[in-house]
């Protein structure tokens, strides 16, 4: 089967063995896959958290059918259009656990299908499981123009948040913002965001901070903090280090916590994706809860494909169709 690897000289499309399931695993024949941020590193060598280096076949989520089941597999059959995140996704058929993966709605295509699994359950777990957001709070969501941040977004809203703010360095996409739920579109590359964020919070600082930058907006994030509010720290896209101002995150009470699906065991994920359809699902096939597609390329371009995300303009997601 053909499949997107990372090979000594970088990554290409290649011909390898179809994988077989075993145990829990499902056997999936992709039909599209959404790009994420963290692939791009991967393309370029990185690891990401276990995964990553000469051999592997890149890519973390898709949508498809289910064309073989592990002898312990439950939950799906033969036939069924499922989606779903795991490794190995930028191929023809790749595995994923069972309790990883969603049935596709009905009335959402394959492309469309591709481009949730990741925002979703991150999101639902980033904004709800663990930021705790509840009716009439104010939520901001750093880096909110990627399309886990539209999503993260629409969650808040959904779940009944009063204020729901929205960061981009880009102008064009901090107009767009409020199309998917921002009341409020800043700037978190100009110093006076956190005036515009106390001025529309009474001076208090909002009750949730989903933070996608890190970096040098840490100790700009405490300020923006209500006292005993809550900071979620999803991603590193503003750098890995920076100042951090540790008297006013005490001063503050603040409490700042950091998730990631790296280090997560697949009995922790399978819980993740278990909430998100107890919780939110009714949205998803409601389409409540979408995701532009910004652009979608053939296999054959998926380096076209990578070059799009890297120039940086795009908002929501960019899907390969296999």
């Amino acid at each position: 089967m053909k499949a997107y690897v990372y090979g000594p000289d970088g990554a290409a499309i290649s011909e390898i063995a179809k994988p077989t399931p075993k145990g829990t695993q499902v056997l999936v024949r992709v039909r599209a896959c959404g790009l994420n941020r963290a692939d791009t590193g991967m393309r370029k060598g990185h690891a990401h958290g276990a995964a990553g280096g000469a051999g592997t076949v890149l890519g973390m989520e898709w949508a498809g059918e289910v064309a073989e089941l592990g002898s312990d597999a439950k939950g799906v059959k033969v036939g069924d259009r499922i989606m779903g995140s795991g490794g190995a996704a930028f191929a023809e058929y790749t595995l994923a656990d069972h309790g990883r993966l969603f049935h596709a709605p009905s009335n959402m295509n394959f492309e469309e299908a591709a481009s949730l699994p990741v925002a979703l359950a991150t999101m639902h777990n980033a904004v709800v499981t663990v930021g705790g957001v509840q009716p009439g709070q104010a939520v901001l969501i750093q880096g909110a123009s990627s399309g886990v941040g539209l999503m993260a977004m629409q969650i808040a809203r959904l779940k009944g948040a009063k204020l729901v703010i929205g960061s981009s360095t880009d102008a064009t996409r901090r107009r767009r913002l409020t199309a998917y739920g921002a009341d409020l579109a800043i700037d978190s590359s100009d110093p006076k965001w956190v005036d515009e964020v106390l001025k529309a919070t009474n001076g208090e600082g909002v009750d949730l901070i989903v933070d996608q930058v890190s970096g040098k907006v840490a100790s700009q994030n405490l300020a923006a903090t209500r006292v005993k509010g809550r900071i979620v720290n999803v991603g590193r896209l503003g750098g890995t280090h920076a100042d951090f101002n540790f008297d006013l995150h005490a001063a503050r009470r603040i409490n700042y916590v950091g998730v990631t699906f790296r280090t997560r065991t697949i009995e922790e994920v399978r819980e993740i994706f278990d909430e998100v359809k107890k919780d939110i699902w009714g949205a998803v096939e409601s389409r409540k809860l979408q995701l532009p597609i910004d652009k979608v390329f053939a296999f054959a371009d998926i380096d076209k494909a990578f070059e799009h995300m890297e120039a940086n303009k795009h908002l929501g997601k960019i899907v390969v169709t296999v």
